[in-house]
């Protein structure tokens, strides 16, 4: 696999990445994305991710991403209520429990270490 590539990520196709049904907390939102680099023990993951309006939960991995398009506030169970839009980074902890409540349809960049 390439170690360096340039993405133009508005654009980067995406695969459907449905939700547990058990995650849905209101609305029909719908999940889609890309793994664009993986290392080879697989504990480094980078990708494209995007979420159509609605409420889900999620328990998070140790993850910094950027908003490329969109908004949402993320809801972290103990902790901070985070605002997010285009441009925005935010770091979210492994464990952390969520409520994402999806504004406008949003497309981050992400980086995932397990």
């Amino acid at each position: 696999m390439t170690h360096s590539f340039a993405l133009h990520i508005p654009d980067a196709a995406l695969e459907p990445d449905p939700l547990d049904p058990a995650q849905i907390v209101s609305g029909s939102p719908e999940v889609s994305g890309t793994v664009v680099w993986e290392s080879d023990d697989g504990r480094q993951i980078r990708g494209i991710w995007q979420i159509t309006p609605g409420v889900v939960t999620d328990t998070e991995a140790d993850e910094l991403f950027v908003v490329i398009s969109g908004s949402a506030t993320i809801e972290v169970e103990g902790g901070p209520t985070l605002t997010v839009g285009p441009g925005d980074m935010a770091v979210l902890r492994e464990g952390g429990r969520t409520t994402w409540t999806v504004h406008e349809t949003l497309r981050k960049a992400y980086a995932v270490n397990r």
